[in-house]
This record gives C-alpha cells, sequence and structure tokens, in this order.
C-alpha cells in the first residue's frame, strides 16, 4: 500500500468513545513510527448534540492519565467522509447500522466495527460510559489501545505499509 490511510472513528455524540478513539490510535500509530503513513486520522458522531464542544472531562481525564492530549471538537458525520475516508469504524452496532443507512452506494470506505480488531477476549463492541462512572472510560481506553495495536499490526501484515524495522508491541 503505497498512498496514506485515513481512518475515523464514530459513536453516538463524539464526546467520548471516537474523541478517545481518535486520540488514542494517534498516539499508537506515533508510537509504532508510522504516522507519515496515515493521511487523515478524525472522529465523528452519528448525532449533531455535541457540534462544537469538547470532549467529555471524563475522557479528557483518562487520556490525559495516559499522557494523551486532545484538541478535538465534535462534529458530525457528513457525505463527504465516505470519500475522504479509507476506514470508517463504528464503536457499537447501533453506530454502525447508522453509518450503514446514510453510506452512497459508491462509497470507498471499509466500513465496520473497531472492535474487529481485538483479541481474543476483548469485547467487540466499545460500550458508551457516558451515563456510567469513570470506571466506564478507563474500560472504553483499554480497548481502544488493544483495537488500534491490532489494526496497526494488521496493516503492516496484509499490506506491509509498515518499514521491516517495525517491533511494535
Amino acid at each position: 500500500m503505497s498512498q496514506k490511510i485515513s481512518v475515523l472513528f464514530v459513536c453516538l455524540g463524539n464526546i467520548c468513545r471516537s474523541p478517545m478513539a481518535e486520540a488514542v490510535f494517534r498516539d499508537e500509530v506515533n508510537k509504532a513510527g508510522v504516522s507519515d503513513r496515515f493521511e487523515t486520522i478524525d472522529s465523528c458522531g452519528t448525532g449533531a448534540w455535541h457540534v462544537g464542544n469538547w470532549p467529555d472531562p471524563r475522557t479528557i481525564d483518562v487520556l490525559l492519565a495516559n499522557g494523551i492530549q486532545t484538541d478535538h471538537l465534535a462534529r458530525k458525520l457528513k457525505l463527504t467522509d465516505f470519500k475522504k475516508f479509507d476506514y470508517i469504524f463504528a464503536m457499537d452496532r447501533s453506530n454502525l447500522q447508522n453509518i450503514r443507512r446514510v453510506c452512497p452506494s459508491d462509497a470507498k470506505p471499509e466500513i465496520a466495527l473497531f472492535g474487529d480488531y481485538g483479541s481474543a477476549g476483548v469485547s467487540k463492541i466499545v460500550e458508551d460510559p457516558y451515563y456510567g462512572g469513570d470506571d466506564g472510560f478507563q474500560l472504553c481506553y483499554e480497548q481502544l489501545v488493544d483495537f488500534s495495536r491490532n489494526f496497526i499490526r494488521k496493516l503492516y501484515i496484509d499490506y506491509n505499509m509498515l518499514e521491516s524495522k517495525y517491533s511494535y508491541p
């Protein structure tokens, strides 16, 4: 794969799971030393309730506790996203359905659950932690690290996109 890859993460309101996925994935890409292989890493929501808002403070707290910063402002999924991104990853089945419902027939991206890249024993569904406690945000973070590392590994194995020096955990 010679061209740069663009990845979009999607949840409902774009203030909890998907901005965390965006920030975690960007961090893992940097740790792997392959940021030059990615054009765009972004996130959005299928709903517009929080457009223009910062991520939930609990999302920011978990990211900061793990040395990750974000400057993301919530936005809603747009039709142009289906032309811009190579991969569109939903956090749960409901959002996956919502994405597929508005997806144009000529869309280019692979649309899937990000959890499809989870390790054995890790839930494929990133539950919405919004109405729960802080532990839900920490669990979300742990899942997203796992999915991100596995997706990066898959790109390396399937597309040989990473250099041979790749020794990512």
